[in-house]
């Protein structure tokens, strides 16, 4: 006698969430339609209503999802290759430049993609896109703060964390674009600079290959 197991619940609610995310980055929340986040999830309407109201119940749920994803995804991998909190900030732009040769420069931050794409009055959404950019800059705060003593005393780290959020943001936006790696690289090297000046260093860093030739 075979006995069938079925599935568990949440692997379809899960099959939903990994659907709506690969293709809300790859079409844009507005251009993805129902058929196409069920024929990819492999299920039918009757399960989508059973674990989301509509298709910005599952937006939002999407939203948690990369918050919740933030430490273990993002922040983890880039601080396990260094001790050193500054390092740590570049080990974190040094996955997205990853993500970008890896995909030929077609990489885009998803969060950064919606923030533009979501209409500003859908503030459920908007409120977890800030949470998100939020918790981001708060790890990279975390490492300022423990490298307080290199830096001048009156700088705002709160300041300067939004700042290296935005660095990531438009290099990541500029190289998708022209697809290419040297808007993201520029980007980069000049914020070393602006770290080596705050800190006391020389200008060390390599100009930026010409062509954007990818490594």
């Amino acid at each position: 006698m075979i006995i069938q197991v079925k599935k568990p619940a949440s692997s379809t609610r899960t099959r939903f969430l990994d659907a709506a995310r690969y293709l809300f980055w790859e079409k844009g929340y507005a251009a993805t339609g129902m058929a196409e986040i069920l024929e990819r999830a492999e299920a039918n309407s009757g399960s989508f209503y059973h674990f989301f109201s509509s298709k910005e119940a599952l937006l939002l749920a999407v939203l948690d999802g990369y918050l919740e994803g933030l430490e273990p995804v993002i922040v983890k991998p880039a601080f396990a290759r260094h001790s050193d909190p500054i390092d740590r900030i570049f080990a974190i732009l040094q996955g997205y430049r990853e993500r970008l040769v890896e995909t030929g420069c077609r990489y885009g931050c998803p969060l950064g993609r919606l923030a533009l794409e979501i209409e500003a009055e859908n503030l459920p959404a908007h409120n977890r896109i800030a949470a998100n950019f939020g918790g981001w800059i708060a790890a990279v705060r975390g490492c300022l703060e423990a490298a307080r003593d290199r830096f001048p005393p009156s700088l705002d780290l709160d300041a300067l964390a939004t700042f290296v959020l935005t660095t990531m943001e438009g290099g990541v936006l500029q190289s998708r674009s022209c697809r290419r790696l040297e808007p993201f690289d520029q980007s980069v090297a000049q914020l070393r600079n602006y770290f080596a000046c705050l800190t006391g260093g020389r200008d060390t860093v390599p100009k930026p290959k010409k062509k954007g030739k990818q490594e």
